[in-house]
């Protein structure tokens, strides 16, 4: 047999999850959105050194400083952690749920050790770096490209700190101030970390919830079933809205809080999609051959039956995230959000309650809500159309 005759191996083929993610990927719509949430991911990241009136780096009297680092906060360095996690994972040639563990732990981890032992200093005062500088102090100095921090609130045009965008001053605002004389540019690179926090955390947390007791009720029926059901149409008629209202009226403001309503109100939806899924997969051949292997039950409801039910799981994951970012913004526009950190909610709720109204107020932070629900209004419906052959668009 010569050279030419041997018989080339079949090109590998490839898996469920690649096939869809070239299919979503083709999608202009798909495109725009996961690259509008990419970039807003990265400003959230990495917010300190984008928006700060530390400087970055500088030299006094032939030494190097750095006021920046010794600023940053825990919530700072875990997200930093666990954004170089998740590159560490997305490399990482191991199953999803190694990369997960991985991305988790470094999270906890980084967590319960910046939040015991990271210690910034308690009083800031922003202007001395300015006075400094103003004086010739320094050798140099490397700023941030806004170098405003966000509670960093000027006092230079008047009682109100108000200036529009671009205002001849003594300091040039891009987007303009608010009414305590912060920079809006800067407010609202540090107010994404609220918007893309709450809505991934209180998304994992329906999600986590609504996956259990979902695949529970699909994969027994009967009256466990019956009792789920029950239990998903009473967190249904709970109003997201009114609870969070009450409870901020009770309990006062926090984020935390208002992750933890907005998950555990919103699990009964994907409740429901995975007990569909999960009462047609009970009867394939490869559930039973794992139930007659006497495999536990962890591992045939989220090894085996998931990762095949998982689809419209997705897609609905991807418009609540969405509803969870509005949700936040509705409640900070309503003046019932958080009190000082930045959110956009909180900025057009400031649009509105001065007694002029102030245009870049509303324009900037409400066109960041709108593109971002859009964006993953966008992925959602490129994920259910590549997932499902019944909705794919003919080319």
């Amino acid at each position: 047999m010569t050279e030419a005759q041997v018989i080339q191996p079949p090109a590998r083929a490839r898996s469920y999850s690649a096939q869809v993610a070239r299919e979503v990927f083709t999608r202009w719509g798909a495109r725009l959105g996961l690259a509008w949430i990419l970039v807003l991911v990265m400003i959230a990241v990495f917010a300190p050194f984008l928006a700060s009136s530390h400087p970055l780096l500088l030299a006094q009297q032939g030494q190097l400083s750095s006021p920046v680092l010794a600023h940053l906060n825990a919530a700072d360095l875990t997200i930093l952690a666990g954004f170089l996690a998740a590159l560490a994972a997305a490399a990482w040639r191991r199953p999803l749920r190694h990369r997960l563990l991985l991305v988790l732990g470094t999270l906890v981890a980084s967590g319960i050790l910046s939040y015991a032992f990271v210690t910034p200093p308690a009083l800031v005062v922003y202007e001395q770096y300015r006075e400094a500088e103003a004086a010739g102090a320094y050798d140099w100095v490397v700023r941030a490209p806004i170098p405003y921090s966000p509670k960093d609130y000027l006092r230079d045009y008047g009682d109100t700190g108000l200036e529009a965008p671009l205002a001849e001053g003594e300091r040039r605002h891009w987007l303009g101030t608010e009414e305590n004389g912060s920079d809006v540019l800067a407010r609202m690179v540090h107010a994404s970390r609220i918007a893309l926090g709450i809505g991934f955390i209180a998304t994992g947390i329906a999600l986590f919830i609504g996956v259990i007791i979902g695949g529970l009720m699909g994969y027994f029926s009967g009256i466990v079933d019956m009792i789920g059901m029950r239990l998903v149409e009473i967190f249904e008629a709970i109003p997201t809205l009114f609870l969070l209202l009450t409870f901020v009226a009770f309990f006062g403001r926090s984020l935390y809080m208002m992750m933890i309503i907005i998950g555990i109100t919103s699990w009964s939806g994907y409740a429901r999609y995975v007990r569909a899924e999960f009462l047609k997969l009970r009867e394939q051949e490869y559930v039973q051959a794992a139930v007659a292997c006497s495999l536990p039950l962890r591992s045939i409801l989220f090894r085996h039956m998931l990762p095949n039910g998982a689809a419209p799981i997705l897609v609905a994951a991807s418009f609540g995230v969405a509803s969870a970012i509005l949700a936040e913004a509705t409640l900070s526009f309503l003046g019932l959000g958080l009190v000082d950190d930045p959110s956009w909610g909180q900025m057009l709720n400031q649009a509105v309650q001065s007694s002029t109204f102030n245009w870049w107020m509303a324009a900037f932070p409400g066109g960041a809500i709108f593109l971002t629900v859009f964006a993953y209004n966008l992925v959602g419906e490129s994920l259910r159309d590549a997932l499902d052959p019944h909705l794919k668009k003919n080319a």
